[in-house]
């Protein structure tokens, strides 16, 4: 079954995909499935609760494609779907998860090459036979092999909501206070890894527990225990209360962080281990129940996880000059939403209650510029009705809904919106999203004259990234940072975790340049907004404090700063 409206438009889309990538002539059929697609993700209703007389009413869909919908919503796909999958290799579609890589270009590679997998691909552009494929070059046969060993380097690596999802599983059969996630996920990193888990819990206990709802045992032991769970490896390593504190700073810190740790402790005569610190003379151990007391023992504050990484946090805590790091309670709004007048779920009402219920002062309103055709973006006319629906629904709200847009920035570095229109608005994000493989001196060419803007004032996902299929695109980050400070222009912490756009290197680069930074969910229904917390963690991986962050502003602060 396929319960959501992304779920229902996914299978939509993917049939506009196969439909293209098999050849199909019928222009319209494509394109039917498309506008499908995009009214299904973009109903504020729930299809799966509609009946097909009640999708026929939703403009785009007629009684075809509403009992497609209905099928899938039952079953997860329909009858049409599963014969045209069946008249391809079953490693065709993957294809399509390549960056850069869309349905008329597999066909083409395809029908001309005979090329059906990933692995056809990079055999074919290596071998410099893609070229013979009129439209394809060497620049062509370059791009491919990137869009792999990105496709391939972010394969191996989880997404923070699909991590979130693994950990919630794991721990919904584990006791509360007894475990603590470890790892590059309690540090906050964009992408995770394998999943490390320390518990104090019985082994023999929690195996029995872990059984039922693990795909797979990969070993089980008094020390450790690794499972497969829903298809990531998560790793479960036991230790006594005694020595809980000493394994989790072992299994929570980066190689290079452990390493400067351990030399630290040397050079206080002692010998750390995961177990706890060792007297170098007379041999006496020491063992840890709690993080604090180990740390303190080597003269150090608690340092955050999020930071520890090796990157001065050691000689600043020895310092006494660690930064105190932003929270959630010091955030007042989410500065990135979309709404169902464009390509988001929530109507303005509904953003304000969901607000509300967050204890949000201010929401940004931000839908996208009628230049992002695929998203139905709003034009002037647009922008300024929906204005005065906003001022409507401040009368009555608790959280204020700013007045916003995501603009456009265009091929020529020029808006996708007047200024006249930009210069009523609360705040303008302006955002690339498109042309995304341009040469690096164009690309920032491009930024730097959006920047140059006096409305703009914060950078949409500043490098483009999208988890797993596309790469940062090349960008001189340097002269952007010095350009947005020298016009007073934010650099957004893009929350979304196929996004997690700036990552925390350049945050930390902007926050000691001494840029503002903002953090955005970039929602598009109401869950997303939850991805605040993966903003968060961002800014607190680039050492951000509460006054670095937009959001930490008051509402009349906020729109000072932005006038």
């Amino acid at each position: 079954m396929a319960g959501s409206n992304r779920d229902v438009a996914e299978r939509l889309r993917f049939m506009a995909q196969l439909l293209e990538v098999t050849g199909e002539e019928d222009v319209f059929k494509v394109r039917a499935y498309e506008r499908a697609a995009q009214q299904v993700e973009g109903s504020p209703v729930p299809v799966s609760e509609l009946d097909e007389k009640a999708l026929v009413a939703i403009p785009g869909i007629g009684s075809g494609i509403a009992k497609k919908i209905a099928s899938i919503v039952r079953t997860g796909t329909f009858p049409e779907l599963s014969e045209l999958k069946a008249k391809i290799p079953d490693s065709l579609p993957e294809l399509l998860k390549l960056d850069g890589v869309g349905p008329k270009t597999v066909h083409r590679l395809w029908m001309k090459l005979g090329i059906e997998s990933i692995e056809d691909l990079e055999k074919a552009a290596r071998s410099r036979r893609i070229r013979a494929v009129k439209g394809f070059g060497e620049k062509k046969e370059s791009e491919f092999l990137r869009s792999i060993a990105q496709y391939r380097a972010s394969a191996t690596r989880m997404t923070r909501d699909r991590a979130d999802a693994v950990v919630a599983k794991v721990a919904s059969v584990l006791t509360p206070g007894t475990f603590e996630v470890a790892g590059s996920y309690r540090r906050g990193k964009s992408t995770v890894g394998d999943i490390d888990i320390v518990s104090k819990e019985s082994p023999r206990a929690v195996n029995a527990r872990l059984r039922p709802i693990a795909d797979e045992m990969i070993n089980e032991g008094e020390q450790r225990t690794s499972v497969r769970c829903l298809g990531e490896r998560v790793d479960i390593r036991f230790t006594d209360i005694g020595s809980f504190g000493s394994m989790l700073i072992y299994l929570t810190g980066s190689k290079d962080f452990n390493i400067r740790l351990r030399a630290l402790a040397i050079e206080r005569g002692l010998k750390l281990n995961e177990y706890g610190l060792e007297e170098r003379t007379g041999g006496t151990f020491h063992t840890f129940p709690d993080e604090a007391s180990l740390f303190a023992t080597l003269g150090l504050p608690l340092i955050p996880p999020e930071i520890r990484e090796d990157r001065g946090e050691i000689e600043r805590a020895l310092a006494g000059d660690l930064p105190v790091l932003v929270g959630p309670g010091a955030i007042r709004g989410d500065l990135h939403v979309h709404t169902s007048a464009t390509d988001g779920r929530m109507t303005l009402e509904e953003l304000a209650g969901a607000g509300a219920e967050r204890g949000y002062e201010y929401i940004l309103i931000s839908d996208h510029s009628s230049t992002l055709h695929i998203t139905h973006g709003l034009d002037a006319d647009g922008v300024t009705a929906q204005g005065k629906e906003i001022e409507r629904v401040n009368r009555t709200s608790v959280c204020q809904l700013l007045a916003g847009i995501e603009v456009d920035i265009m091929a020529d570095g020029s808006l996708g919106l007047p200024d006249r229109v930009l210069g009523d608005l609360d705040i303008v994000i302006a955002s690339v999203h498109s042309g995304l493989h341009e040469e690096k001196d164009t690309m920032t060419r491009r930024i730097l004259s959006a920047l140059a803007n006096d409305h703009v004032d914060i950078l949409g996902h500043p490098t483009g990234r999208l988890f797993p299929s596309r790469a940062a695109y090349d960008l001189d980050m340097d002269r952007v940072m010095e350009v947005a400070k020298g016009n007073r222009t934010a650099l957004e912490i893009n929350a979304s975790p196929y996004r997690m756009d700036l990552d925390d290197p350049q945050i930390r680069e902007a926050r000691d340049r001494g840029l503002l930074l903002s953090i955005g969910t970039d929602a598009h229904e109401r869950e997303d907004l939850g991805n605040i917390s993966h903003g968060i963690t961002l800014a607190r991986r680039g050492w951000c404090s509460p006054g670095d962050i937009l959001n930490t502003m008051d509402r009349d602060a906020l729109l000072r700063w932005a006038s």
